[in-house]
């Protein structure tokens, strides 16, 4: 009896002890998961960050293509070009750009080396070697004056606009949808991107399926291996603008109303088809309408086709997907936001183990 009493006191004792020696480590462990876990909440995931920036290479390319062809022919059109290729070298691109960009710590006390001299000679030397990746093994292609300052002018926009914008978005995606519309609803504009931000967001990825819909219709059409596709500048306002009227009425419809995705679909349908004909319309009074769809059967007038209607309605289903994606997203007011949330949050974390 008073053995068992002897080892029961050892074993608190020795559990005491233990827990003095065990508990900062375990402490220590439990607050490195939770910090990772908060950071990785200050950030856009990985792949996250590749999609956007594969879309926003596209939007350059055919920006950039729509007004050299506007240059040279003057054409009301604004076609532009880019491909899949393209794509996934400008998300490859961009995510290195973003590497480089995380180096300017190394050049405190001389900004100007770094903004102007250091991030643009990357920044030209990697579209060169983009540029030149399918000439490699033919001929090299030499770079003009103005093909220089161009990229040098993006490599300035990259430095002081893209990156920090970028740098403000923070992802979380254990957001509950439903209370964070209440707080937006009660005027907490700071939880969720704004107007222009979706907006924006919205016009790049039509362009992106413009891009990636008729490089596929060329491979089947005409065996066209390079994966090249078209579009016009003007889908851009055109998809930004539908899609954020969708966007807004996804909230009210699903979020306020209670309705299911097959009862939202059929007024998702009739609103894409109804600004497809009317942008087509106005478009076509100043021929700059870039489709005409005369040759397929049940159109109307040319700018409107149910043959595509098993497209729209991929889209459609696709656009709730993007809707949740961006509310889970929000923006700091301030790029130095992030590090110092990091900071105070491992400040806190390290006191707790203190």
């Amino acid at each position: 009896m008073d053995s068992r009493r002897t080892d029961a006191t050892r074993s608190r004792s020795g559990d005491a002890s233990g827990g003095l020696n065990t508990e900062p480590a375990r402490r220590q462990e439990r607050s490195g998961e939770t910090a990772d876990a908060a950071e990785s909440q200050l950030w856009l995931p990985g792949w996250m960050r590749l999609y956007f920036y594969g879309m926003h290479g596209v939007t350059l390319d055919v920006l950039l293509s729509s007004l050299h062809g506007v240059g040279n022919n003057g054409h009301p059109k604004l076609l532009g070009f880019s491909s899949v290729y393209l794509c996934i070298s400008h998300a490859l691109t961009h995510f290195a750009l973003e590497k480089i960009y995380g180096q300017k710590r190394c050049f405190q006390g001389r900004p100007v080396v770094f903004h102007l001299v250091f991030y643009p000679s990357i920044y030209i030397g990697l579209q060169i070697l983009v540029g030149n990746i399918n000439t490699l093994t033919e001929q090299v292609r030499v770079v003009s004056g103005t093909q220089l300052l161009l990229h040098y002018i993006l490599a300035l926009y990259f430095t002081q606009v893209f990156h920090k914008g970028v740098g403000r978005l923070q992802y979380n995606p254990s957001i509950c949808l439903t209370d964070l519309l209440t707080k937006h609803g009660q005027g907490n504009r700071g939880e969720v991107l704004s107007g222009l931000a979706r907006f924006l967001f919205f016009g790049m990825h039509g362009l992106l399926d413009e891009i990636l819909f008729t490089s596929v219709f060329n491979l089947v059409e005409k065996s066209d291996r390079t994966l090249g596709g078209h579009t016009s500048l003007w889908s851009f306002l055109m998809y930004g603008s539908c899609s954020f009227v969708v966007d807004k009425l996804y909230l009210h419809l699903h979020f306020q109303r209670g309705w299911g995705l097959w009862r939202r679909l059929p007024v998702y349908v009739c609103i894409i088809y109804t600004w497809e004909f009317t942008w087509g319309l106005v478009l076509r009074q100043f021929d700059a309408c870039s489709w005409d769809y005369s040759h397929y059967p049940h159109n109307f007038m040319g700018l409107i086709t149910l043959v595509y209607l098993p497209g729209w309605i991929c889209l459609s289903l696709y656009q709730d997907v993007l809707s949740n994606v961006l509310l889970k997203i929000r923006c700091t007011k301030d790029t130095e936001d992030l590090s110092l949330e990091k900071e105070r949050v491992n400040g806190k974390l390290e006191s707790k183990t203190h």
